[in-house]
């Protein structure tokens, strides 16, 4: 069998290469984000990969640009915060 059945037991459709991708190495991680599409529509599949071990999550792209404007609110707030010392 070609494309294995989901966990509701219909098959699934062949991965398709991402539209784009991005590679951020952060430290010990490595993140994948990767803009995709399937008959739903398209979503950001933002992977983390740490010593083999992967984790992903799915933002639609309905979400995609509060997301982000959450992800530089926070960004610009821990800049304002006092640096760590190492």
């Amino acid at each position: 069998m070609d494309n294995p059945p989901n966990s509701a037991g219909r098959e699934r459709p062949p991965d398709q290469p991402p539209i784009a991708s991005e590679v951020i190495q952060g430290e010990t991680k490595a993140f994948h984000l990767d803009l995709r599409e399937n008959q739903r529509g398209r979503f950001l599949k933002i992977t983390e990969e740490v010593r083999g071990r992967r984790n992903a999550i799915m933002v639609p792209n309905s979400a995609l640009g509060e997301f982000l404007e959450a992800l530089r609110r926070i960004s610009a707030f821990e800049k304002e915060l006092p640096k760590l010392e190492p």
